[in-house]
């Protein structure tokens, strides 16, 4: 008999698997010192969201010292800089309620690297500004030359009631101040403008540029940015480009080298991104540093307190990385020869004088860990594991495969199959990625690991709607060519039961966000296909995804994304609940601000009044990332013990 529930999140002591694969992963940012004699790793805790920012010698001699810590209920320190070799400022981000709703806001403090002298970086606002300041500002230049303690960081500012004051400030935009790190002294460098929406310095002290981005008379944002540039001996701004995101035209500027008086970006080269220096000498001079003609080339490497721009790197089935500099691309391929196995080894940070760098590499059988690399004496040393929790558990080599789409199109996907398996007669798993505007690449990926520990196939495909493969793989997108994509996640369940992977009646499909919409809609299409379906934080309703974000700024633009017509009604899978067959299980935080919780709720409710087989578990106080150990092992659990019941497993 079908029956719907909404549980709460509580059961028994996870599993041991559950415990160590929804483990947080244990480093979320890590920075090294100027002098590269400390590095500070802000660490998730064990409890809840909590985190703190430790400082530890890079010698050894004592072990890493918490000096800063957040509950994660309301605050959670995520990431830190070293603004001298005694001094750090970090960002502290936080949900609050206002209005009766829950916003983020983000606010820089700074403090002493033993912990003392705690200060707010970010400008007070006071009671009678007419908006909320929900970013405190952001330091956009480190002041590398400068040992003052200084930052150049952005701040908001926003109009304020005069009644009854002569003090209320009638500015209001984005400008940019340098801000002592001690004294709070602080001196205006770019005056406010209501439509700023970046400023980019040379690392120097030098602002260069800055993008602005049109409104509707409404105040909802466009698409569009438009950036100028300052020469390097200042004077008035002048036009540098207008990046258009929906039209992918333009130039769009992310760093400014002071020596070459250039700027790095990004521009559509042939339907794929590409990075290209443009010259700020007047010129406007463009050059295609690197472009590919199969996939986006989509990150800038950069390296050290003046954050220079020292290459590029795109992911065909694996992540490679093209250096600038011949002198650190054989840097590079050294070190990953140091360490067989990891083929990309990321370049975290470095000394001020650039003889000790502060790395990252991982792989699919290691979910990563941080290194320090003397120059000088040429040696390599570990500096602390990811994931150490993991350090007991076989883990499973990630194949890149791809498979025949109905329409012949080839797509690319990566499989797992579970530790020793011969790759046939499996429970199977379709696990597409969320965004949509996103991708799966080589490497752990701790659901996928899980699920191959538990024993089941599992297969990520890069279905068409995608990111990173260019403009006509992206289509319009996950949501207006709803019918590819999910055509596309489907064919992989078709080609796992082709291949023999999947055994008959074996297979489930598990999603994320748009993962889990696409998890929900695959039934829509085609109501036979999975037997099991387990979805976290899924869109199911894109009117109810519009009007989430209608109080809000970038409305607009989410309106454009998902646009109007019948593939609203069609691609919604609480419109089409009584098409899905297979039993459902979803999760949702309901402090989740990228998805509501309302669009799990509605679907719940919907399948249930279609008679189907259904249950949410929710998480109180989560988001939409779960980031939270406890949360996440009973998702493991909770899923894995519900795809065996559905299977008969």
């Amino acid at each position: 008999m079908a029956f719907s529930a909404l549980a709460p999140a509580v059961q028994a002591e996870p599993s041991a698997a559950a415990k160590a694969f929804g483990a947080r992963e244990r480093v979320v940012d890590a920075s090294m010192s100027p002098d590269g004699k400390s590095v500070a790793l802000v660490q998730a805790l064990a409890n809840g969201q909590a985190t703190a920012l430790f400082v530890a010698p890079l010698d050894g001699s004592s072990q890493p010292k918490p000096i800063l810590t957040s509950s994660g209920n309301p605050d959670r320190v995520t990431d830190c800089g070293w603004v001298s070799n005694t001094r750090l400022a970090c960002n502290i981000y936080m949900l609050l309620v206002r209005d009766a709703r829950k916003l983020g806001f983000s606010r820089l403090a700074a403090l002493n690297a033993d912990g003392s002298k705690v200060v707010e970086l970010s400008a007070r606002t006071r009671n009678f500004a007419w908006s909320y300041q929900q970013s405190g500002g952001g330091v956009i230049d480190w002041l590398a030359d400068d040992a003052s303690g200084a930052v150049l960081m952005t701040r908001n500012y926003a109009e304020e009631g005069t009644t009854g004051t002569l003090l209320g400030n009638q500015r209001e935009g984005v400008g940019v101040e340098r801000v002592d790190s001690t004294t709070l002294a602080r001196t205006p460098v770019e005056p406010p403008r209501g439509d700023a929406v970046e400023f980019i310095s040379d690392q120097h002290g030098a602002v260069r540029i800055v993008g602005q981005q049109p409104r509707t008379n409404v105040g909802y944002s466009t698409a569009r940015v438009n950036y100028s540039y300052r020469p390097a001996g200042g004077g008035a701004w002048t036009a540098l480009s207008t990046y258009d995101d929906d039209a992918h035209t333009g130039f769009a500027p992310v760093a400014v080298d002071r020596d070459l008086n250039a700027a790095y970006g990004y521009e559509w080269v042939n339907g794929r991104q590409a990075v290209v220096r443009v010259s700020l000498d007047g010129t406007l001079k463009r050059e295609v540093l690197l472009a590919r003609d199969d996939v986006d080339v989509d990150r800038l490497i950069r390296i050290g307190r003046d954050r220079r721009v020292v290459g590029a790197s795109y992911a065909t089935e694996k992540r490679q990385a093209v250096f600038f500099d011949p002198a650190l691309q054989g840097l590079a391929n050294a070190l990953s020869k140091a360490l067989p196995g990891h083929p990309g080894v990321h370049f975290v940070d470095a000394s001020q004088d650039g003889a000790r760098l502060l790395l990252w590499a991982g792989s699919d059988v290691d979910p990563g860990r941080y290194y320090l690399f003397d120059k000088t004496a040429k040696k390599l040393s570990e500096v602390m594991p990811d994931r150490p929790e993991l350090d007991a558990f076989k883990l499973s080599p990630v194949q890149p495969v791809s498979y025949k789409a109905a329409d012949g199109t080839m797509v690319p996907a990566y499989l797992t199959l579970p530790p020793g398996s011969d790759g046939k007669n499996l429970p199977a798993i379709v696990l597409p990625h969320g965004g949509p505007s996103s991708r799966d690449e080589w490497g752990f990926d701790w659901l996928a690991q899980f699920f191959a520990h538990q024993g089941y196939a599992v297969l990520q495909p890069n279905y068409r709607g995608s990111s990173g493969y260019g403009e006509a793989w992206f289509q319009k997108n996950g949501f207006q060519s709803w019918k590819t994509a999910i055509g596309d996640v489907n064919d992989a369940g078709r080609w796992l039961t082709a291949q023999g992977i999947a055994a008959p009646g074996k297979l489930a499909i598990v999603g994320w966000s748009y993962g889990g919409y696409a998890a929900l809609q695959s039934s829509v299409l085609d109501p036979d296909l999975f037997k099991a379906i387990v979805a976290v934080a899924p869109v199911t309703d894109l009117d109810a995804l519009r009007e989430e974000r209608r109080v809000f700024t970038d409305y607009k633009i989410t309106d454009a994304f998902i646009g109007r017509g019948s593939h609203v009604k069609e691609g919604s899978p609480a419109q089409n609940a009584d098409r899905i067959k297979a039993p459902v299980l979803m999760f949702h935080g309901d402090d989740d601000s990228n998805v509501r919780i309302g669009e799990s709720r509605l679907m719940l409710s919907r399948l249930k009044a279609a008679g189907r087989k259904a249950e949410l578990v929710e998480f109180p106080g989560l988001d939409h990332q779960l980031n939270d150990a406890a949360a996440r092992a009973t998702l493991l659990d909770r899923a894995d013990a519900f795809l065996k019941a559905a299977l008969g497993l």
